[in-house]
């Protein structure tokens, strides 16, 4: 296999030369150089050097360590994301034949001081990699003692105060999501918008983008509402929109699919023509009960490359239960470092590789990580109808030229 084509992508999976048939991230762009060409900054490289022996919690038996940090003992629903992205981690493996790394579980109870002393634990033990922590605290708490030690973090939350160069997010950013529905949308024509976002953080994140790719696209915003959580004020909000009638072509309604299902019924309720006007909407959409909300019929919304996604929720069905939306991710994480010590050299996990402009090819579609530790991703667009959704805009294999 050529040095510049590091992984091979076919229509049946993801593979390397020597693993035919089997599931396995691929470098996006296969003809072009691997490097990213990102200059300097960031986390001092990681020399390898004497290391503990690996204790604790352990998956696989490679030579390249990696520490998996997660908030096994936060308990709740934290302790039950750790443990799918654990099997998803293990599941990882046992899809990637021959993968020479060594996996060191590694507990950080969902807390700062915890996530430092599992980081400083996972490296003192020979980790090259980080993957994890869950939340935003632990990754801060994870990212001193690895700028320390020179060792990258892939993290994933997405909480994007905590990105930095060094430090990157694989999580599903809501920008991405706002990105890519905004600009199909202006693709199609819809080029007079209003927005109706919750009013919360989430909603602080999802205007700000919104505005700023209408402003890209060359599309007029006419108004942006934000409602409270309560049903009337929701009425209230949508009908203020609704007053715009003719003046706007698109709706976007970023909430979960029963918000959005209440809003975008009151907007219509109140004299929206829904004929005419496009509702769209995120990645928040993306549930079995929302898609059988008559309310979302008709309406867009961008979602991971729904075929290699579906892959990869029978097979973690098969061997441990129904995942949680996050479990995607772990498995996206392992195969991204088993590929890389496969295909990188002797140093996988430097700048120029996770900074590669041509990103991977995964289970969750396009990816690539930013320099400055945020991610951009290459999403499918999907209209809502019959209690399902199909792609009416798939999601590409490789990132524009020059980008």
């Amino acid at each position: 296999m050529p040095r510049n084509a590091p992984f091979l992508a076919t229509r049946r999976g993801f593979v390397t030369a020597a693993a035919g048939g089997v599931s396995v991230l691929a470098l996006a762009g296969c003809g072009s150089n691997l490097s990213g060409g990102t200059g300097g900054g960031g986390f001092a490289e990681a020399t390898p050097g004497a290391a503990l022996p690996a204790s604790g919690d352990m998956i696989g038996a490679g030579s390249v360590r990696i520490g998996l940090i997660l908030p096994k003992s936060a308990g709740g629903q934290s302790a039950q994301i750790a443990s799918q992205l654990r099997n998803a981690a293990e599941l990882a493996l046992k899809d990637f034949p021959g993968a020479d790394i060594t996996i060191l579980i590694k507990d950080d109870a969902g807390t700062t001081e915890g996530g430092k002393t599992a980081a400083s634990e996972a490296i003192s033990q020979g980790a090259q990699l980080l993957i994890g922590p869950l939340n935003a605290v632990a990754a801060r708490g994870a990212s001193e003692p690895a700028r320390a030690a020179g060792v990258p973090i892939v993290t994933f939350t997405t909480d994007t105060t905590v990105a930095t160069r060094g430090v990157y997010l694989i999580g599903f950013l809501p920008s991405a999501d706002v990105e890519r529905i905004v600009s199909y949308a202006g693709a199609q024509n819809r080029k007079s918008m209003a927005a109706i976002v919750p009013d919360d953080a989430y909603g602080v994140v999802v205007e700000a983008a919104f505005r700023e790719q209408a402003a890209r696209s060359g599309i007029r915003v006419m108004a942006v509402e934000r409602y409270k959580g309560d049903p009337a004020d929701m009425q209230v909000k949508a009908a203020t929109i609704a007053k715009l009638g003719q003046q706007i072509d698109s709706v976007f309604v970023p909430d979960a699919g029963s918000n959005a299902a209440t809003v975008i019924q009151a907007m219509v309720s109140a004299g929206l023509d829904r004929s005419r006007v496009k509702f769209l909407g995120s990645g928040r959409w993306n549930d079995p009960a929302s898609l059988a909300a008559p309310a979302l019929a008709g309406g867009w919304f961008p979602a991971v490359d729904p075929q290699s996604a579906d892959g990869f929720r029978g097979r973690y069905q098969a061997a441990y239960g129904a995942p949680g939306p996050l479990a995607i991710l772990g498995y996206e994480a392992v195969f991204l470092a088993a590929g890389l010590v496969r295909n990188a050299g002797s140093r996988p996990f430097r700048d120029d590789v996770l900074l590669s402009r041509n990103g991977f090819l995964g289970v969750t579609g396009l990816f690539r990580f930013r320099a400055e530790g945020t991610s951009e991703r290459g999403l499918a667009v999907m209209e809502v109808g019959g209690g399902t959704a199909k792609a009416i805009s798939p999601a590409p294999k490789q990132f524009p030229p020059g980008t």
